[in-house]
């Protein structure tokens, strides 16, 4: 488990260390001080894991035995359709057999995972730098 980090339409800027696949993803962003070298007026999108945590942006959820308002409803299909972009670039992650299959390697070697993720975190990027998946 790991938390990805993109730019919307363009490319991956961090790929935090991996954890094995119990531990939730709000705690793999603390743990990884991303948001402590984050610019104010960057917009983290993310999906409903990270509600309460300062600075991301999240869907809103249902209020309990209600219905969203139309402004809700809105409001998240404007999240969903950024977070298109960065489950495209989740994808092409994919596509690289190390990281879209089963891992066969002992999990106790996180070190060894994050350095293969970072490689092709890089790869993805080059890839997208003159492949992007839309054009801004």
């Amino acid at each position: 488990m790991l938390v990805w980090t993109c730019v919307a339409f363009e490319k991956s800027v961090h790929a935090s260390k991996c954890y094995h696949g119990d531990v939730l993803d709000i705690t793999i962003l603390r743990e990884s001080r991303f948001l402590e070298h984050t610019k104010e007026n960057v917009q983290i999108i993310a999906d409903k894991g990270y509600i309460g945590e300062q600075y991301v942006i999240t869907p809103r959820k249902k209020p309990r035995g209600g219905e969203s308002t139309a402004e809700d409803k809105d409001f998240n299909r404007s999240i969903s359709s950024a977070r298109a972009a960065i489950e495209n670039i989740n994808q092409r992650v994919k596509n690289y057999a190390v990281l879209g299959s089963t891992y066969k390697e002992p999990y106790n070697d996180f070190e060894k995972i994050t350095k293969i993720t970072h490689v092709v975190a890089a790869l993805c990027n080059l890839k997208l730098s003159k492949h992007p998946i839309r054009n801004t």
